[in-house]
């Protein structure tokens, strides 16, 4: 799996029920064929990035079938969940 683009957007909380910050990323990943995510369409994750006190966490993420936009029931394993993650908070960073 491979993360060929993304978008990040930082989300409001009108309501002021959560605390810290949420972050919406949305990225183009790239699969090998012979994967069982793989779509010719491509594929989307979409994840949100929670921030409390220093401290980043994914809280929530979908893969997205980009032909029929759709979510697919796929998890992460640990190891993807935690490149993800550092991904993420790279980004954040700059």
């Amino acid at each position: 799996m491979e993360i060929i683009n993304y978008e990040v957007e930082k989300l409001q909380d009108p309501t002021g029920i959560l605390t810290g910050e949420r972050y919406e990323y949305t990225m183009a990943i790239k699969v090998d064929e012979e994967d069982e995510l793989y779509r010719p369409g491509g594929l989307d994750l979409r994840l949100i990035l929670a921030v409390e006190d220093g401290n980043a966490r994914i809280a929530d993420y979908h893969f997205i079938d980009n032909d029929s936009e759709k979510p697919l029931d796929f998890a992460l394993d640990e190891e993807e969940e935690q490149e993800i993650l550092a991904f993420c908070k790279e980004r954040l960073a700059e």
